[in-house]
């Protein structure tokens, strides 16, 4: 049996606007929780890429990372099953785009919300993870990282896929 520790690796975009966070309601094993729009990393794509495509499943708001937030690592035990799961983030903030009318939102996603600092401070009972506040503090506190930190080696494309890797946004080189 292999015991070797596998963090689940996620992405989150925390985006803001006019003094708002876009945030995400959505129901979880835990009950309807607060996000930010997060995911989990797919296969061949860079942490950048997997915060825009999540982003936009979550919210049908185009989002483009610009700089890297900061790497957050936590563990969550499941109180439904006691499933122990360490979660490895990858947090980016940006630029917001336009939305996507008619795009329907991922699925167990509620709604979208737009919410102050202090409305995020003060609903944390209901955040999924501690990481949503530690973001925004994080965020607000001016916290930031060229995309550039956080290298992807061609490789993550798989076999032949390499000529595909983006070069220029701060990954694949």
């Amino acid at each position: 049996m292999d015991n070797r520790w596998r963090p689940s690796v996620t992405v989150a975009a925390v985006i803001e606007r006019d003094g708002r966070f876009l945030m995400i309601e959505e129901e979880t094993s835990e009950g309807v929780r607060i996000n930010n729009p997060a995911g989990h990393l797919d296969p061949g794509e860079t942490p950048a890429e997997g915060c825009a495509r999540e982003a936009l499943e979550e919210t049908a708001w185009h989002f483009r990372p610009t700089q890297l937030l900061g790497v957050y690592i936590s563990r969550f035990q499941r109180s439904t099953t006691g499933e122990d799961i360490t979660y490895l983030r990858f947090a980016f903030t940006g630029e917001l785009g336009d939305p996507v009318p008619g795009r329907a939102l991922d699925h167990g996603i509620l709604r979208t919300l737009w919410m102050t600092p202090d409305e995020l401070r003060a609903t944390a009972e209901r955040h999924r993870s501690p990481l949503v506040l530690r973001c925004l503090e994080d965020y607000l506190a001016g916290i930031r990282l060229p995309l550039e930190a956080v290298y992807c080696d061609p490789s993550i494309r798989g076999p032949g896929q390499e000529a595909h890797a983006r070069l220029g946004d701060g990954e694949g080189k």
